[in-house]
Order: structure tokens, then sequence, then C-alpha cells
């Protein structure tokens, strides 16, 4: 097997299982993968510098393919209800029919790191057969320095092999497609999909598993810092406004997506972003349309012009087109990763049903019950079959990538809140002054200044009411911020119609919640929303 690039002489691929490919491409930079990747035809690129790319069928993450090993070891600390079952027998023989397929194949290997906290991180290797993937993966984890690189030895594997097509009777899978991870070994397989994000979730499920047995807090979210050092938590599931509202240029970004929270603080999982492209505009997100313009970025399913000039509003490829770049692309991002304990916790929700404020502080308990819940609305047009706003519990903000409990998160998160004495916000970025197609879409001017409020501490102390619907403190009144729109009964032209609505989400809430009840303690059953009437 030829060899080219720098790395672990006594720690090739062949410590991976893989003999027999014709060359191995270890931890190119951004100029030969961009040559590889058009070389081969995998790529384009557009009229600004990105690597522009197509994944062809999967556009999106193949969740209902992914799979974890029950091998004895892992099986008391995995949550089976969320988590699909592989055998370590249909494990195997994937992982060497897929090592046989790697027969005479060109490869390209990453040597990354996934999470900025040198006492809680995880060494992964990437292979790739494809070099546009490779880029990518070096956009989003964590690069060492190439001069640690001969002395790099892994602790986790990613084989990603989109030409690979999976048996389901012989290895034990759903389909032709198939993500399946060995926690106990560290080892993820992917096959049959071109679609990237697959290989960064596996290293986020990873750690999901690895980092709360040793006390820290993994975290679907993003995170930004003031110039004091105050840090905030923004949770969020997609489409809620997690990545948008954390690149604030008052504040250094420390990542948009996947984060830990430990004895040393937070930390991002990450050394780059993934940011969603579809309807992005240079006037909304200034600092996310700039890293589109940038020699190194990876654009997944974006149109291009015949000038080569990106369509962001054209979804004809993918609603959920994709950007990916390093995290240095954005002017004020933390060359660190990292930052001490969270201020203030923001979680983020687009309520499509218009009865949530648009920000509510929460006491401990109503954090863990809404971070339980994880709550949001899919609205109309949005998916196949959605008519009328929807509304969707992904518990944890990132269930997909739980595989414990997710009551060992949220005991977990409530534990950290109360010992860092932690402000928690529910701010709702969806709409008001009626549901989805009657009301209007939260201002963004107004939900950056409620934010800025939050953060800068502007609301301590602040007069306010208790919700009548969810129990929650919500501001009587905010500097800049319309008063009214702060009590959402008030922006309803029909007040019967916004008291039939908050009955039918509060009915919705509990009904989702009745799954974690027998998981938490009292106080946390008591925060669920409490007027039934109208749904009963």
């Amino acid at each position: 097997m030829k060899t080219h690039g720098i790395f672990n002489k006594s720690h090739s691929v062949k410590e991976n299982g893989i003999t027999g490919a014709s060359v191995s491409y270890y931890n190119l930079t951004e100029a030969a993968l961009y040559e590889y990747a058009i070389r081969r035809g995998e790529a384009e690129i557009s009229a600004h510098g990105a690597l522009v790319a197509k994944t062809g069928e999967h556009t999106g993450r193949s969740a209902k393919d992914k799979f974890v090993v029950k091998d004895g070891i892992v099986d008391d600390s995995i949550w089976w209800d969320n988590n699909k079952p592989m055998t370590p027998e249909a494990f195997n023989t994937l992982y060497n029919d897929m090592l046989a397929h790697t027969q005479d194949a060109e490869l390209f290997v990453q040597d990354l790191i996934g999470g900025a906290d040198d006492d809680h991180n995880i060494k992964a290797r990437v292979i790739t057969e494809q070099a546009w993937h490779s880029l990518f993966i070096r956009n989003l984890l964590i690069r060492p320095d190439r001069k640690s690189l001969p002395e790099y030895v892994s602790q986790m594997t990613i084989i990603n092999l989109p030409s690979f097509k999976a048996d389901p009777e012989k290895h034990g899978c759903r389909s032709e497609t198939v993500i399946a991870i060995d926690l106990t070994r560290m080892i993820v397989l992917i096959g049959g999909t071109s679609y990237a994000g697959e290989m960064k979730k596996s290293v986020f499920t990873a750690l999901n598993y690895l980092l709360p047995a040793k006390g820290v807090m993994p975290m679907h979210c993003s995170a930004n810092v003031s110039k004091e050092g105050d840090a905030a938590v923004f949770f969020g599931l997609s489409g809620t406004g997690k990545t948008t509202l954390s690149a604030d240029p008052a504040r250094t970004l420390i990542g948009d997506d996947e984060h830990g929270w430990g004895p040393n603080g937070i930390f991002n999982f990450e050394g780059g972003c993934y940011a969603k492209a579809i309807r992005l505009s240079e006037e909304a997100e200034p600092e996310i349309f700039s890293t589109t313009r940038r020699f190194g970025t990876v654009m997944e399913n974006v149109v291009l012009d015949e000038n080569r000039v990106p369509d962001f509003d054209d979804s004809s490829l993918a609603e959920n087109s994709r950007i990916a770049y390093p995290l240095h692309f954005i002017p004020n991002a933390s060359e660190s990763g990292k930052a001490g304990n969270p201020k203030n916790i923001i979680m983020l929700t687009a309520d499509a049903f218009g009865v949530m404020p648009p920000i509510a502080k929460l006491t401990p308990a109503q954090a863990m019950y809404h971070f339980l819940s994880g709550y949001t609305a899919k609205v109309a047009g949005t998916e196949k079959g959605v008519t009328e706003p929807e509304a969707t519990f992904s518990t944890c903000f990132g269930a997909p990538f739980m595989p414990r409990h997710p009551s060992a998160y949220g005991n977990l998160l409530r534990e950290l809140i109360a010992e860092n004495g932690v402000n928690c916000w529910l701010v709702n970025t969806g709409w008001t002054g009626g549901a989805y197609g009657i009301g209007n879409r939260m201002p963004i001017k107004a939900t950056r200044a409620l934010l800025a409020a939050a953060l800068n501490g502007d609301l301590d102390g602040a007069e306010m009411r208790i919700d009548q619907n969810f129990g929650f403190a919500v501001p009587v009144n905010v500097a800049g911020v319309d008063s009214k729109i702060l009590n959402p009964r008030e922006t309803w032209a029909d007040k019967q119609a916004y008291d039939e609505q908050a009955a039918k989400l509060a009915h919705m809430f509990r009904e989702n919640f009745e799954k974690f009840s027998d998981h938490v303690d009292l106080e946390v059953n008591d925060a669920a929303p409490r007027f039934l009437q109208a749904a009963e």
C-alpha cells in the first residue's frame, strides 16, 4: 500500500484492519483535497472559491439506519427505547465486508480530535473514500498541531464508504444504508450514504456515551462568551436559531453545535461549524454568509447558477443544504474553544402554535422539565404530509445522539445549574399573534433585544408575571421591546382561540413527559404546564 502525508508510521490504517487499499492519503490539507475532489469528479468550485458537493439521495441523517452494538458490556448503560441494537456478530460481519470493500481503493485519512478540553477529549481517526468528505471532517473536528501527527494514536475509528451497500439480512440492518457504532471498541461504520453529517454526529454520540460517567455534561448546543467572560449556552433543535443567535458580533463564539460542561467549564467538541444554507442572506447572517466566499469551505447541496454563484434560496437539491467551515472563518471565534462555567442557559423553541412568550425565566426544575421535553414545532410545507403546526419533542434537544437514558443528562444538567447558580431562559423564536398561517414570526430584532437583556443582567430583578399556562416567570417590560409581545395572549385577536391552542399544547407537553415521570422527582413533574380545561 502506498502512503502519502504526515502520520504515525507505527499507526497506519493497517492497525484499523485495512491492508488491501492501493494508496492512503494521510492528513492532507485544503488545497490537496480540493485537487483530488475535482480530479475525481466528486465536487466543483463555486465562483467564490468554496468546494460544492452533492450528496444524492441522502440529504440528511438516516436516523432509522443507525445502530448500536449490544455486546453485553454497554447494555445496561444504553437507552434501548431510542437506540436500535445490532449483534456483535452482525457488526463483525459488516466490519469485515467493509474492510474487503477497501481492496484497491484510494483512501483519505484524517487524524483529528473531538473536544477542546484535553482532560475530556477523544482522538478520532476518520477514513473516507471521498476527498471532499475528508475536507468536511477536517473542517468540523479539531485539527491537532501537525508537529504532533507523527506521535498520534487514535482512540476512535470512523470508516465512511458511501459506495458500500449493506445487506440487511447479512448485516442485521434495515436497508443498504447503515451507520453502526461499537461503543466498546469505539468503531463507527458508515455505508450507503454520502451525507457528511453522519461522521460528525458519530463523534458526538461517542462523547455522549463516554462523558457522563466522568461527570461531564455533553450538550447539543451553541455557546458564546462576553468580553467579561460570562459564557452562555444555547440549546435548540434545527430551525430554532441556535447557530444564528450565538453568532453575535458583541460576543466571542465558542461553537455552534456540540459542547461539554465539566469541572473546567464549557468546551467545544468541534473545530468548525455546520450551518444551514437555505435562504442564507448577507444582511441577516453576515458572519456565516462570509464563509461561503472562503477557500476551504465545503457546501453541501447548494445550487449554483450558470456562473457558479450560489443560489441559497433554491431548495431543489435539498431543504437541508449546509455549509461546513473551520471555526476561525468566523471573525470573533474563540481560539481555545473553551470558557468558564456558563452564567446563562437559553433553551430555544420555535413555537408554531403561537402561545409561548418570547422569553421566560425558568427555575432549575423547570429547566430540567423543558430540557427533557426538547420542544419545537414543524410547520406546514417543511415535510410531506404536514398541513398544520405539529409539535416535535426531541429530548435533551438531541435525542438521536443520546445513547444513555435522558434522565442521566437531565439530572447532570440540573446539578450543574444548581452548583453554579446559572440563570435559565426559555426563548420562543416561533410565532406570535396567532398560530403559523395566521400570526407572524417573532421579530428577530425583538429576540436579539430580549437575549441581550437576559445576558447582560438587565432582567435581573425585573418585574415578572407568572404565565398562567406554563408556570414560568415572564418579564412585564423590557427596554426596546413592545410590551404587548411579552404577553402572547394579548397579541391574538381571538382570545378564546389562544386559550384553546395553549391548552392543546399544554396537553401535548404532559402526554410527552409521561415516559420521564418515573425518572424525575416531584418538583420536576410539577413543572408541567397546568392549563388543560379546553384540551379536555
